[in-house]
């Protein structure tokens, strides 16, 4: 019987590993039912508390994509005033003339879903899941002993390669991680990079000549993060560069960096559900040029400061970018990058480490695809230091070494993520005022990320997965004791 048990409940976790949660609690309420054993009954328990959060979960991330889909067909994207996007779309027969409540430029539901199922869920030069990496093109170069901050030259570009290429058994993808002087130009380092890195690399092409994009064509360790949106409107001087990019059949990498309650909305289930309308249109767009073209969904929320600055050090950045990582790896299943593991502070300095590696522990707790900004960044990405990369790299090696020893039977770990049944409300009413801070949805959310955090250390309180690691939670916890 216990033999027949643990068959049974190791289903249980591989179903929740696939995201079939309903099927999995089946199967532990029916162990829960029948089984004596008390080792494997405590097992069950464990997972049974976890079990109707992680349905609810799920459901709320189901609503995202829907609602993603619906700012798209009912609100509209506002091109109107780019004629080069309008046209593309009209002649793609992509416009709804028929809505005539939409405020913006919407688009055929049916048109939307083709774009999406034409984009591949199987990513070329895939590093796998739970990859950390560089990227962020930081505008300065924090220099060990120098004050004077200043984008990297042509030598320190070198180094830093160099450097990068010795650690890969940790840096899963190597995005461009500091902005360079008139030195050396973006393609002249893209070369240094191809020669030197084997594994997965990004950079921006908008400033390259067509010559030079084609270099990334075809080549799967290569992806293009040239990006197109900001707000529901396009950047009119990247809607070239970006159609270059996907005519040309580059990988893209679609980045979009909303900022809560500043750019996007301030409840986190409208937020993301903001963002990942932007990377959709982004990807309705490139499809539209070149079907079957691969895209990476970069969404990389963010949080900012009582002072309206990013704040890589608060676990809210943390918990949104895991949120939004989960909306691709359980529901829309495309290939997705987010962000994390950096710090708002500018020094290299213990706290500032901690503040990385707690965000690198949570983001491997609850899961992700790849994540960029990982290694190395400070200052909310205003600076990367090579040595905060080495250090970055070291503490990670000793945090996988945890991970790899820790049982496989834990099961997902909810985030409790908050439901918002006025999001999509939120965003109509944020594109008709014109501002995130004039919407009363933005008022009526101010502390909700703060409640999302104060749900999350309640239940951390309760059940510790993982007192071997500084978690992000535990941490937080023992702060507020």
């Amino acid at each position: 019987m216990n033999i027949k048990a643990k068959e049974a409940f190791h289903k249980g976790i591989t179903l929740e590993k696939e995201v079939q949660f309903a099927k999995a609690k089946v199967i532990y309420e029916d162990l829960f039912s029948h089984v004596s054993d008390q080792t494997i009954l405590e097992k069950v328990r464990g997972r049974l508390e976890d079990i109707d959060d992680l349905i609810a979960e799920k459901t709320i991330y189901q609503r995202i994509d829907e609602n993603a889909k619906r700012v798209l067909a009912e609100i509209g994207v506002n091109i109107a005033e780019n004629q080069v996007l309008m046209d593309l779309l009209m002649e793609a027969d992509a416009v709804d003339f028929d809505n005539e409540t939409a405020l913006f430029i919407p688009l055929k539901q049916d048109y939307i879903n083709r774009c999406l199922e034409q984009v591949p869920r199987e990513m070329p030069g895939d590093p796998g899941m739970n990859t950390f990496g560089t990227g962020a093109t930081s505008p300065f170069l924090k220099r060990a002993g120098d004050d004077e901050l200043l984008p990297a030259n042509r030598e320190e570009y070198e180094t830093i390669i160099r450097t990068v290429r010795e650690q890969q058994d940790v840096v899963g993808i190597f995005s461009l991680p500091v902005a360079c002087d008139k030195s050396t130009s973006l393609f002249e380092i893209s070369q240094l990079m191809e020669k030197s890195y084997q594994g997965l690399k990004m950079i921006p092409t908008n400033t390259m000549s067509d010559d030079e994009v084609v270099f990334l064509k075809g080549k799967e360790h290569w992806v293009d993060g040239t990006s197109l949106m900001t707000s529901m409107s396009p950047m009119n001087n990247m809607v070239g560069s970006f159609l270059r990019s996907a005519r040309t059949g580059n990988n893209l990498l679609l980045v979009d960096q909303s900022l809560a309650g500043i750019s996007g909305p301030g409840s986190p289930e409208s937020f993301l559900t903001f963002v990942h309308a932007q990377v959709l249109f982004m990807i309705v767009v490139a499809q539209t040029v070149n079907p079957g073209i691969s895209c990476i969904h970069c969404g990389i929320p963010s949080i900012v400061d009582s002072g309206g600055n990013l704040s890589y050090s608060s676990p809210h950045q943390t918990f949104i970018n895991a949120a939004l990582a989960r909306v691709n790896t359980w529901i829309t299943g495309l290939p997705s990058s987010q962000t994390g593991g950096s710090t708002s502070l500018s020094d290299v300095t213990e706290q500032a480490l901690t503040d990385s590696e707690l965000s690198r522990n949570a983001m491997l707790k609850y899961g992700m695809h790849i994540l960029r900004h990982a290694m190395g960044a400070l200052g909310s990405l205003n600076f990367f230091s090579l040595e905060k990369f080495m250090e970055d790299c070291e503490r990670e090696r000793r945090s996988r070494i945890i991970f790899d020893s820790l049982p496989k039977d834990i099961g997902m770990i909810p985030m409790f993520f908050p439901a918002d049944d006025q999001a999509l409300a939120g965003i109509r009413e944020i594109a008709e005022k014109g501002n995130p801070k004039n919407a009363d949805h933005t008022l009526k959310n101010v502390d909700s990320f703060r409640l999302w955090e104060e749900s999350i250390n309640q239940a951390a309180r309760k059940k510790l997965y993982y007192p071997q690691l500084n978690d992000i939670v535990i941490d937080s916890i023992t702060d507020n004791a």
